[in-house]
């Protein structure tokens, strides 16, 4: 078997599957997206890329601020209704019933359903093409508490977290190792 030459695209898989909130706890809307990642740690800085067409897009550029939150096999389903319904048409929060917990430095909800949301400001705004890329500082991550164990950390483990692959949702299963355990010392 050998690796063949298919087609360029955005094929890098896989990647959190996200609910962003923004707006006010008045008047807020819930999107999907799966291009979002860490870009730097030092300042701790993530980007979210949106299409102009969305319905969040100028809610997002006119306050320069969004939440990330995290999505889990649980939230499966909401996770792709908010992807494909607007929030033109509909109140997000209300259809899936999930519910708007107040942010500590941002004026958008969080999603008490989901188990870490990370509160952004934007930075700076990139036009790439068919997406938009909302880079921002990262003000906060606030977990759920009964995601952090008795050592003060957020166990991630618990969480039942999802990826998107290829047009697909997927539980991210076990843990199979943890940073330079393949260069640990022996015991």
């Amino acid at each position: 078997m050998s690796k063949i030459l298919w087609k360029a695209g955005a094929f890098e898989y896989p990647i959190p599957a996200a609910l962003i909130t923004s707006g006010t706890m008045e008047n807020s809307n819930i999107m999907t997206v799966a291009w979002t990642g860490i870009i730097n740690s030092k300042p701790p800085m993530v980007y979210i890329s949106v299409r102009p067409e969305r319905y969040s897009y100028n809610i997002i550029k006119e306050n320069m601020e969004f939440v990330i939150n995290l999505t889990t096999e649980k939230l499966t389903y909401a996770t792709d209704w908010c992807g494909v319904k607007s929030g033109r048409d509909f109140d997000k929060f209300k259809e899936m019933n999930l519910t708007k917990e107040k942010a500590h430095f941002v004026k958008c909800p969080l999603i008490k359903e989901s188990p870490v949301s990370i509160e952004c400001k934007v930075v700076d705004i990139k036009e790439l093409g068919s997406h938009t890329m909302f880079i921002a500082d990262v003000l906060s991550i606030d977990p759920d508490d009964k995601y952090i164990d008795e050592k003060g950390e957020f166990d991630i483990s618990k969480c039942n977290l999802i990826a998107y692959a290829n047009g697909g949702y997927y539980g991210l299963g076990e843990k199979k190792g943890k940073f330079g355990y393949s260069v640990q010392k022996k015991k």
